[in-house]
């Protein structure tokens, strides 16, 4: 296997410490971790209440079964999406930034690097926002008090790296059935859960197409799916990193999105077409001590599990472009976080989401056409980056930014972020055998 260093990068040490992350190397075979901890770490991710919420928007614009079908495409799509990069990960124990290095070029990577490393490091600040908004709404506790307790509790784990990661997994998730399991019962003594199958939503044909309906959906997790290599290159190998996946898009995914789906369909959610599948309020009704417990227990684990996941992606990321340790940017870029929650960028979840959707999956499709096909595939893949940029990467993640964004506001029923990434994956491919076949006519002999 190939182990050498990103070019670009300063040698950090020669002889990896037993807590090491590998911020600057891949993972080593003798460092690989099982299947069933990788597993746990992508597993708890997904399985979490702000995927819960998307769920039940789009449920709530589509109706039951055309919200179920958009949540099935999406799923199917990212599995597709976070499968290939993975299997990368796992064959070659690289990270998405020593991954995009290859692509991008020894330089060009820091582009990309810093564009996914910062977006995640937005998905920390806006849950840690959320978790003091939730529990204030619910409990009156001070808001600002709890979101400043959260941020050092989530920085706090972050900071253990990996293990930590795939021991709060193995925790939130089935935190998280048993939480949607009580709301559902809830739900149930109060409500017909035989007219959700029948539920036709409540923004009328127009409000959302069904392609938009995908792009929302799979832009929860774009950007981290698309740096899946920092958590599944810890696989013994590709095979193995590709199940990991598996347990994430479509298993756990489905569970927190189908959960705000039905929530909403039974018709226990005001104003589903904006809370979504939030099935919290129901938790923290007129019940007893116990439920508010658990329901206060869950809010921490379950939103301290995807805080703790993008800040890893986030520290991970910029320790390789800065030359640092994982460790000390978990605390710098957590501050930094932590302090964007009390600035209030929680509020801006949907505007997020189009952002995401637009701009990431085009990034995903020009990694997933250099690894597979283009520049002769793997065998490129194993050879040390040659180039400090590499143009026809940045200009096919532009035209494919482009094609979603036209899709977005010109042919709302396609989904942008799916038409982001197959336009990215073609130009790609067609700039390199372009520019492939010049060189060979410029070589050639005259006749």
């Amino acid at each position: 296997m190939n182990t050498h260093r990103s070019a670009a990068q300063p040698d950090i040490s020669t002889e990896p410490e037993p807590d090491d992350e590998f911020e600057h190397s891949p993972v080593p075979e003798d460092r690989r971790k099982s299947l069933l901890t990788v597993s746990a770490v992508w597993f708890g991710f997904p399985m979490i209440l702000t995927n819960a919420i998307p769920g039940g928007v789009v449920v709530a614009m589509l109706g039951f079964w055309r919200g179920l079908g958009a949540i099935l495409v999406a799923n199917l799509v990212m599995l597709l999406y976070v499968g290939i990069l993975s299997h990368r990960a796992g064959t070659t124990g690289e990270s998405f930034s020593l991954q995009a290095s290859r692509t991008f070029g020894r330089g060009g990577y820091i582009v990309a690097s810093a564009f996914l490393s910062t977006i995640v490091v937005g998905w920390f600040a806006f849950n840690t926002g959320a978790t003091g908004a939730t529990l204030h709404a619910s409990f009156g506790w001070h808001e600002r008090l709890v979101t400043v307790l959260a941020g050092l509790g989530f920085i706090a784990l972050t900071f253990f790296g990996i293990k930590a990661l795939s021991w709060l997994g193995a925790v939130a998730a089935p935190l998280f059935v048993l939480a949607g399991i009580i709301a559902l019962v809830l739900v149930a003594r109060d409500h017909d859960m035989g007219a959700v199958f029948s539920y036709e939503g409540v923004g009328g044909a127009s409000a959302l197409t069904f392609g938009a309906a995908v792009s929302t959906i799979m832009a929860t997790f774009a950007d981290s799916g698309t740096m899946t290599a920092d958590f599944t290159r810890w696989s013994k190998n590709g095979r193995q990193a590709v199940l990991a996946t598996v347990s994430a898009f479509p298993v756990a995914s489905l569970v927190a999105q189908i959960t705000g789906g039905l929530v909403v369909a039974a018709g226990a959610i005001a104003s589903a077409g904006t809370t979504g599948g939030d099935f919290l309020p129901i938790l923290t009704g007129e019940h007893s001590g116990i439920l508010n417990v658990i329901a206060a227990v869950f809010v921490f684990v379950n939103l301290g599990s995807v805080c703790s996941h993008c800040l890893y992606n986030g520290a991970l990321g910029w320790s390789h472009l800065t030359g640092t340790r994982m460790r000390l940017m978990t605390v710098v870029l957590g501050l930094v976080g932590t302090l964007a929650a009390l600035a209030g960028v929680w509020n801006h979840f949907l505007d997020w989401l189009v952002i995401l959707s637009v701009f990431v999956p085009p990034l995903g499709g020009v990694l997933i056409a250099d690894q597979l096909f283009a520049r002769g595939g793997r065998g490129a893949m194993d050879r040390r980056p040659t180039v400090t940029v590499r143009p026809t990467a940045f200009v096919a993640w532009a035209v494919g930014a482009a094609a979603g964004g036209v899709a977005h506001w010109w042919a709302p029923q396609l989904s942008d972020a799916v038409t982001g990434l197959v336009v990215a994956v073609v130009a790609y491919a067609v700039f390199e055998r372009t520019l492939s076949r010049a060189a060979v006519a410029e070589t050639a002999p005259a006749a």
